[in-house]
Order: C-alpha cells, then structure tokens, then sequence
C-alpha cells in the first residue's frame, strides 16, 4: 500500500508597528519570492519549538509567540499537500546570527507592499496573505488547543 504523507510546516506572523516580518528566497523563477519565516518540522520537535526555530534560523530575530492562526492545508501545484501550522507573535530582540543560506534577505513591509507583491505573484504560496489576514481580523486561538506529549 502506498501512504499520502502530508509535509508539516510552520509559519510565524510577526507584526511590529504596522510592518510584517518576511523572508527573501531565490527559489529558481525569473523573481525571488516572499514568505513569513517558515520551515519544516524535524523529528521529535514541537510544533511552537518549530516556529522559534526558523523565525530565529531565517531572521536573526527572536520572538515571543502568542497565539495560534490555525492548521492551513494548501496544495502545491506540484502535488505535494503541506499542513502548515500558522502562528502569530512579536518581536523581541534582534539576535545578530547568520541567516540561513536560502534566505536572501530579511525585510519589514507594509502591508500595502506585500499586496503589491501578492499581485506581483511574489509570494511562497497563497497562506502567506491568507496567514495575514487571518491576523489582521483577530482569528487567534489559545495556545492551548495544540496537545503534545
């Protein structure tokens, strides 16, 4: 029997006086493309450890997670199904590390910029305003409704 084995990702809003956290990547199109800092769960990890860990590996930023956005499943054009687990938080202290070798640059845009790139169809996926405005309208659930052992 083949299994369907969904990816599990997290993603991390940070808003910090009206301007969004977001990473640059060069992902091999005509233009490089934006995303909330996001990755991969690795084995044994916790989902929210998950989300510290790539915003601080792709920012340099540490930040303090305060609510869950919610499961977000989306169908990439290649087949594959991630069920990205999207958080919200703030900005706490710049930490100075390098920045992961996929990240090209780190930036703090306007919400009318990262429409402008939406438009552009400079975004990782469509989640990345989805997560946003799901932010923007208040949809936060408690931490608490994650259970892991």
């Amino acid at each position: 029997m083949n299994r369907w084995h969904p990816l599990v990702t997290v993603a991390c809003v940070v808003e910090r006086a009206g301007r969004f956290l977001m990473v640059e990547e060069e992902r091999g199109g005509p233009h490089t493309e934006f995303n909330q800092p996001a990755g991969h769960l690795e084995p044994g990890e916790r989902i929210k450890e998950a989300a510290l860990r790539e915003v601080g590996e792709e920012t340099a930023w540490r930040v303090g997670i305060t609510d869950y956005l919610g499961l977000y499943v989306y169908q990439a054009p290649d087949g594959h199904t991630f069920h990205s687990h999207g958080f919200f938080g703030m900005a706490l202290a710049h930490l100075g590390n390098d920045l992961d070798p996929a990240i090209l640059a780190v930036h703090w845009l306007t919400l009318e910029e990262l429409e402008d790139l939406e438009r552009q169809g400079r975004l990782r996926s469509p989640l990345v305003m989805r997560r946003i405005r799901d932010a923007l309208a208040g949809k936060f659930f408690p931490m608490d409704v994650i259970h892991e052992r």
